[in-house]
C-alpha cells in the first residue's frame, strides 16, 4: 500500500496533475464563499471539459472543488453568519457568535485545522477501506444492487431538507427520463416520441448543466443584492489561545469519526454529519449553555464532520459504482463520459488512476490548509462582486460545454429547457438534487431489478434468502418510519402550543 501510494504521489511529476489540484481546490474554495453556486453547479458547468482532461484529471479537479467548498463555506459562516454552503449551517451558530467577541480569527483557524483533520482521516479511511471493501462487493449480486439503489433513493427523500413528497415526486421524474432511449432488455426504442434524436436517451450534461447551471444563472438575475461589509482579521489574530486549542482538538477528531462513518451512507451526509456532530458535542459537554453563544466545539467537530463526509462519499462510488450524493453522480458523469466504469474492480482494474486520486486528496487537503488562512481576506472581498455579474459567464460557459460534448442543437434546446424548468421548480421548493442521482441510477436499478426477477423465476420468497438485501431494505424502510414519525410530531407540536394558549385566561397573557 505503501508502494503505490507513492506510486500515485509520483505521478504529480506531471504538472498538469499539479495545477488541476490547484485549480480545483481554488474553484472549490471560490464557490463555496459565494453563496448559492455551491460544487454541483460548478461541477455540472465544468463537466463538459472532463473528455479533455482525461478520468484521472476529472477526478482530482472535481475531488478538488468537492474539498475546497466545504472550506469555503465556513468562512462567510463565521464571518456574516451567511452560510456559503448547506453543510455549514450549524457552523455559522457558534464561528459567528465568536465573531462578535471578537475571535474571529480564532475561529477560522479553528474550522480549517479541523477540516484538515479531518479530511487527512477520511483520506486514510478511504485508502484503507476501500480496496477491502471491494473484494466484498465482487460477491453481492443483483439483488443487492437493486436495494442499494432504492435505499439511497429512499434515504435521500426521507432526509432531505424541504418537503419528502416533493423529493419523491423529483425521484419519479428522474427515474422516468432515465427510461428514455433503447431498452436494454429487447433493444427497442421506448418514450422516443418516433425520432432517432432520443434514441440514446437525454444528454446527462444537458441535463445537469441545465437544472444546475443556466437555473442558478436565472436564480441570480433576480436575487437582490446589498455588498456586504467584512473586517477580515489579520495573520496575527488567527491563532486561537490554550484554552481554544484544548477544546477544539477532541471534537474535531469526534467530528472526522461521526462524519465519515455519515458519509457511507445514502443521502445528504454532509449536512446530516454536522447536526450529528453538534448534538454530540452539546451532550458531551460539561457547559452546554455556552453553545450557540460562540463555543468552540461549536465550529471544530461540524467542520471537522462535513469534510470527513466529503472524503468518505468516494468510497460507495469507488466500491460499489453507486453514489450515494449529487456531487457524485457528478463524479460518476465524469468517469462515464471516459469510458470508465467504477464498481468493484475498479481498484484492481484502475490501480494507478486510483492512488494518483488518493495522492491527490493529499495534496489539495494540504493546498486548502495553506492557501485558506492567509488569503482569507482576498475570498470574502469576492462577496462585493454582484452575482448578477456571473451570470453571462456561466450561461455561456453551459452553452459551449454541452455543444462541445455532442456537436448537437437538440442538447443545447435540452439544456435551455431543463434550466428553465429547474429554475421553476426549485422556486417552488423541489429538489433537483433528488432528480439527477434518480437520472444517474435508473440503468442500474432497471438492470438490477429485471436480473432479481428473472433469477427468482416469480418466488416472493426469493429475497429472504439475500440476508445483505434485506437488511439494507429494512434500514431503508425504518429511516423512512422514523422520518414520517418525527413529521407528524413537528406538525402536531404547533397545535398543542395554539391549544395551551387558548386555554390561558384572556386576562393573563400567554406563557412565553
Amino acid at each position: 500500500m505503501i508502494n503505490d501510494l507513492a506510486g500515485g504521489f509520483a505521478a504529480f511529476a506531471d504538472p498538469t496533475y499539479l495545477l488541476l489540484a490547484l485549480a480545483g481546490v481554488v474553484l472549490g474554495t471560490l464557490v463555496g464563499v459565494l453563496p448559492g453556486i455551491g460544487p454541483i453547479g460548478a461541477m455540472s458547468v465544468l463537466l463538459g471539459i472532463t473528455t479533455q482532461v482525461g478520468p484521472t484529471g476529472s477526478l482530482i479537479l472535481f475531488a478538488g472543488i468537492y474539498f475546497g467548498s466545504t472550506y469555503g463555506g465556513s468562512t462567510t459562516s463565521i464571518l456574516l453568519n451567511v452560510p456559503g454552503e448547506a453543510s455549514s449551517v450549524v457552523t455559522a451558530i457558534d464561528g459567528n457568535q465568536m465573531t462578535r467577541r471578537g475571535r474571529a480569527g480564532p475561529a477560522l483557524t479553528i474550522a480549517a485545522i479541523s477540516s484538515f483533520v479531518a479530511g487527512t482521516i477520511s483520506i486514510v479511511g478511504l485508502m484503507l477501506f476501500a480496496p477491502t471493501l471491494s473484494s466484498v462487493a465482487v460477491k453481492l449480486g443483483p439483488p443487492e444492487y437493486m436495494a442499494l439503489c432504492l435505499a439511497g433513493l429512499v434515504l435521500l427523500a426521507a432526509l432531505s431538507n424541504g418537503s419528502a413528497a416533493k423529493s419523491v415526486v423529483m425521484i419519479c421524474a428522474g427515474l422516468a427520463v432515465g427510461t428514455v432511449g433503447i431498452d436494454p432488455a429487447d433493444g427497442d426504442l421506448r418514450f422516443t416520441l418516433g425520432t432517432t434524436t432520443l434514441a440514446e436517451g437525454f444528454s446527462f450534461i444537458a441535463l445537469v448543466m441545465g437544472v444546475f447551471g443556466i437555473a442558478e444563472a436565472l436564480t441570480m438575475a433576480g436575487r437582490r443584492w446589498s455588498p456586504e461589509r467584512v473586517s477580515a482579521p489579520r495573520l496575527r489574530e488567527l491563532l486561537p489561545n490554550r484554552e481554544e486549542t484544548r477544546q477544539a482538538a477532541p471534537a474535531a477528531l469526534r467530528g472526522s469519526l461521526i462524519g465519515f462513518g455519515l458519509g457511507l451512507v445514502p443521502g445528504p451526509a454532509a449536512v446530516l454529519s454536522t447536526f450529528a456532530s453538534y448534538v454530540t458535542e452539546k451532550k458531551l459537554s460539561r457547559h452546554p449553555e455556552k453553545f450557540g453563544r460562540g463555543a468552540v466545539e461549536g465550529v471544530a467537530g461540524p467542520e471537522a464532520a462535513n469534510n470527513a463526509a466529503a472524503g468518505a462519499a468516494f468510497i460507495p462510488l469507488m466500491v460499489l459504482g453507486i453514489p450515494f450524493a449529487p456531487t457524485m453522480a457528478l463524479v460518476l458523469a465524469a468517469l462515464l463520459l471516459n469510458g470508465i466504469v467504477p464498481g468493484p474492480t475498479f481498484v484492481d482494474d484502475q490501480p494507478e488512476m486510483f492512488w494518483t486520486v488518493i495522492a491527490a486528496m493529499y495534496i489539495g487537503n494540504l493546498m486548502l490548509l495553506v492557501l485558506n488562512l492567509p488569503l482569507v481576506g482576498l475570498f470574502t472581498r469576492l462577496l462585493a462582486v454582484p452575482p448578477q455579474a456571473m451570470m453571462p459567464f456561466i450561461i455561456g460557459l453551459c452553452v459551449v460545454g454541452v455543444y462541445a460534448d455532442g456537436n448537437s442543437m437538440f442538447d443545447v434546446v435540452v439544456m435551455l429547457v431543463a434550466g428553465l424548468l429547474g429554475f421553476l421548480l426549485r422556486r417552488s421548493g423541489f429538489s433537483m438534487a433528488a432528480f439527477v442521482l434518480a437520472v444517474v441510477l435508473q440503468p442500474t436499478l432497471e438492470t438490477s431489478l429485471r436480473q432479481t426477477v428473472a433469477y427468482s423465476d416469480g418466488n416472493a420468497t426469493y429475497l429472504l434468502g439475500r440476508p445483505v438485501a434485506m437488511v439494507i431494505v429494512a434500514a431503508a424502510v425504518l429511516t423512512l418510519v422514523a422520518s414520517a414519525a418525527r413529521a407528524l410530531r413537528n406538525r402536531r407540536r404547533p397545535n398543542v402550543i395554539s391549544a395551551d394558549q387558548s386555554s390561558q385566561p384572556t386576562s393573563q397573557p400567554p406563557r412565553q
